[in-house]
């Protein structure tokens, strides 16, 4: 195969594992400060990766999958779905706590509560059962006695029959991790982060520095070449004139 296509061939294959911005054709574009994987891993910040081609998903290790409905990079929020569709086990089991997210919107405390027996409200059908019923309350309410309490957690809603989709307040919000530099700094200057540098620009840099490689290895070929075909030429030139001096010198000697 010929150099420049190797050189095309590596470099456009380099290019589509560097600049990789979303799942599939209809998948959603990913930038800074979010990478996005073949698969998931175990890290809890910005890592997405895709599920059934054009699916962009994020995953909680102590919590599990999430779709990613939608990325606003100007108001930093991240809207999920669940895909099992209960929004309240996500709220009642994942922990944000050691992540670089939080609820988009305000939080208040509210108590999960398991009751043997149905008690005034609408129980959460995804979480319900025969012979259990698991509601949202404020924790100032007194538990029943047919009822014990689940966990008290931070969520921006209660349980409503009205809002009973699997995505009503699955918004998250995220910050960027700070340069040890950057004295009074919020951190959020997307090209001024560690973050950024790490998954654009480094990326970029590879690139153009192989590019140069190449690009420099390619032109000296070409001058070796160059070099090689004028110095054969010289050695028949001086061939020529050599040849043609004897041919010159030969009736002279006859003489």
């Amino acid at each position: 195969m010929n150099t420049p296509f190797i050189f095309i061939f590596f470099f456009i294959l380099f290019l589509s594992y560097t600049e990789a911005t979303k799942c599939g054709s209809k998948g959603l574009n990913i930038k800074s400060p979010f990478t996005l994987s073949p698969y998931h891993n175990n890290d809890p910040n910005f890592n997405l990766y895709c599920q059934n081609t054009n699916t962009t998903m994020i995953h909680f290790p102590l919590y599990g999958n999430l779709v990613v409905k939608s990325i606003s990079y100007n108001t930093r929020k991240l809207n999920l779905i669940d895909p099992k569709s209960c929004v309240h086990e996500v709220f009642l089991n994942l922990n944000l706590s050691l992540t670089p997210f939080r609820y988009y919107y305000v939080v208040r405390n509210y108590t999960y509560l398991n009751c043997s027996v149905p008690i005034n409200g609408n129980s959460i059908p995804c979480l319900s059962g025969y012979g259990h019923h698991v509601y949202t309350v404020e924790p100032s309410v007194k538990v029943p006695d047919s009822c014990r309490a689940i966990k008290t957690v931070e969520i921006p809603f209660g349980y409503s029959s009205y809002l009973s989709d699997n995505s009503f307040g699955l918004g998250l919000t995220w910050e960027l991790p700070k340069r040890d530099d950057e004295d009074g700094d919020d951190g959020f200057e997307e090209e001024r982060t560690w973050v950024h540098l790490t998954t654009k620009k480094v990326p970029m840099i590879a690139g153009l520095v192989l590019l140069a490689a190449v690009g420099m290895a390619m032109k000296m070929k070409i001058l070796y070449t160059k070099k090689l075909s004028v110095s054969n030429e010289d050695m028949e030139n001086q061939f020529s004139e050599d040849l043609l001096a004897q041919q010159h010198n030969i009736p002279q000697a006859l003489v």
